[in-house]
């Protein structure tokens, strides 16, 4: 793996665990956060890794296509695209159940960046 892409890496794995302390202790707005966070990172890790270039973008599909990523896993990019602007923005959508969608989320992370990791 070229070095930029190592760096994107791991700072997707940081991420990641970031989102998991957050999530044990119910800050569901910064898990997930740093859920969504991860997987885009791990998705531009592997896009520098294939085409040597990293797009500049945050929705997680169109970088999930950019490298073939499976059609599941494009379903969950979707939802953590959107967990963006759940965690960042005061006027979004009121969530219900904050706790399930975190966690939810969380794992719709996991897989993307362990699917990167096998790909990479």
């Amino acid at each position: 793996m070229n070095e930029e892409a190592k760096k994107w890496m791991k700072k997707a794995e940081d991420d990641f665990e970031n989102a998991e302390i957050l999530l044990r202790n119910k800050k569901y707005d910064g898990a997930m956060f740093f859920s969504q966070q991860a997987a885009e990172k791990a998705l531009k890790a592997i896009s520098i890794e294939k085409f040597n270039r990293l797009r500049k973008i945050h929705d997680l599909v169109e970088l999930g296509k950019d490298v073939n990523l499976d059609k599941n896993l494009l379903e969950n990019a979707k939802e953590l695209t959107m967990a963006y602007i759940y965690s960042r923005y005061p006027d979004a959508e009121e969530i219900k159940d904050l706790k399930k969608l975190s966690e939810n989320l969380a794992e719709y992370s996991r897989r993307i960046v362990e699917w990167v990791k096998k790909s990479l």
